[in-house]
């Protein structure tokens, strides 16, 4: 019999332990208090926590904090509660109330026997990066205008939280990236944004991406669900690819920890963003937890 609270550690993204992007899972029968989410965000000290109430059901109400504070929305922890909520319920379709709105999520095994989740983000939006942005951006990565693929313009970009989207034409800026952590963070914070998309394109269904994330005390996302879906939004709504589409992401190869996330995007509406789930591990729930 499963005793709630709960709290499990998951890396999403992978089927391997060592790979992915990790996350922790909360549920329980209501949520705690802001401050204790903040307080057991911290303890677990994963770029974030998803904090799910009630424990039972289709219709969840989902919060999400990195170790720092509350973020807007999270993909990867969201595909590590579908995952946890197909062990708990099984599979099918789980509706989560987000703080952004209704964020759908598809639970499903794997033909090996593993869940997979697919969740698809709230209406998407984009706009042009003004000179500004771009400018101490690019100062903060220790880039040049030069080294951007000029095919995809830059943008930031919506899913459920902001990312400023900047693609380059060589697939080695990306594999250099060396940051200046405190001044983007400083931008960053300036301009509401969660975290950096930046992609290298190898072919029109293959991306490459690293996703600095200071403002939540993480150096950087080795696979970011939300940045995903608003790449996908962006490329079409301004028509930079056709859809229905689909393209791969390859992230955290840099990191060590090797991600593949799906991208799939519809004519309209919210883009679809899958990947597996593997467990780390339960933690006991103490009665400071609730």
């Amino acid at each position: 019999m499963t005793t709630f609270p709960m709290l499990r550690r998951f890396t999403a993204f992978t089927t391997d332990p060592s790979g992915g992007n990790p996350a922790g899972v909360w549920v329980g029968d209501e949520l705690p208090s802001t401050d204790e989410m903040q307080r057991i965000a911290a303890e677990v000290g994963y770029s974030e926590t998803a904090f799910v109430a009630p424990s039972h059901g289709p219709d969840r109400t989902v919060r999400y904090y990195s170790p720092q504070a509350e973020v807007s929305f999270c993909g990867h922890a969201t595909i590590a509660t579908g995952v946890l909520l197909g062990e708990l319920d099984g599979v099918g379709t789980f509706r989560l109330q987000t703080s952004v709105g209704e964020v759908s999520v598809v639970v499903r095994r794997a033909p090996e026997g593993h869940f997979e989740a697919s969740l698809t983000s709230v209406e998407t939006e984009h706009r042009a990066a003004g000179d500004a942005l771009l400018g101490e951006a690019l100062s903060a990565l220790r880039w040049t205008r030069d080294d951007l693929d000029t095919s995809i313009p830059p943008a930031v970009a919506y899913a459920g939280a902001w990312h400023l989207v900047l693609a380059v034409h060589d697939v080695a800026t990306l594999t250099d990236l060396d940051y200046d952590f405190d001044r983007l963070t400083e931008v960053m914070g300036a301009a509401d944004l969660t975290t950096l998309q930046l992609v290298f394109r190898e072919t029109e269904t293959l991306f490459h991406s690293r996703n600095p994330f200071p403002p939540g005390g993480v150096v950087e996302d080795p696979a970011t669900g939300a940045s995903a879906a608003a790449l996908g939004g962006y490329l079409r709504d301004a028509s930079l690819l056709e859809a229905p589409a689909t393209f791969q992401i390859r992230q955290g190869e840099a990191m060590g920890r090797p991600s593949l996330l799906r991208v799939d995007i519809p004519a309209s509406g919210g883009v679809s963003v899958s990947g597996a789930a593997v467990s780390l591990g339960a933690e006991e729930v103490t009665p400071g937890h609730r």
